[in-house]
């Protein structure tokens, strides 16, 4: 069974940092592209970051410059630090894994249950 464990949210002030972390199990980690997605109270769910099975990594125009995703293959684990949060930047962080089947050419694509980041003044 694939699973997908976020930790790492909390509460924090404007302009401070924290260190989200996923971690995986039941899959080929390192097959997969991982990513990063977040939701605020009455909004939709949107992308955040994505990092490739190769290391290629996207970002939301939001978060450039202040957000970063890596992924340690051999923990089987992805991160996300977060700089200079804002309180718009207040949400539940998920973490996602997907990747397109081989064989069916079907996405597969697995979720995890979020890390609640709250920005305060």
């Amino acid at each position: 069974q694939v699973q997908l464990v976020e930790s790492g949210g909390g509460l924090v002030q404007p302009g401070g940092s924290l260190r989200l972390s996923c971690a995986t199990s039941g899959t080929l980690f390192r097959l997969y592209t991982m990513g990063w997605y977040r939701q605020a109270p009455g909004s939709q769910r949107e992308l955040v970051a994505t990092i490739a099975s190769g290391g290629l990594t996207t970002y939301a125009d939001s978060v450039k410059g202040r957000f970063t995703i890596s992924r340690d293959n051999a923990k089987d684990t992805v991160y996300l630090q977060l700089n200079s949060l804002k309180p718009e930047d207040t949400a539940v962080y998920y973490c996602n894994a997907d990747r397109l089947s081989p064989i069916t050419k079907i996405k597969v694509e697995y979720w995890g249950k979020g890390t609640l980041v709250t920005v305060f003044s």
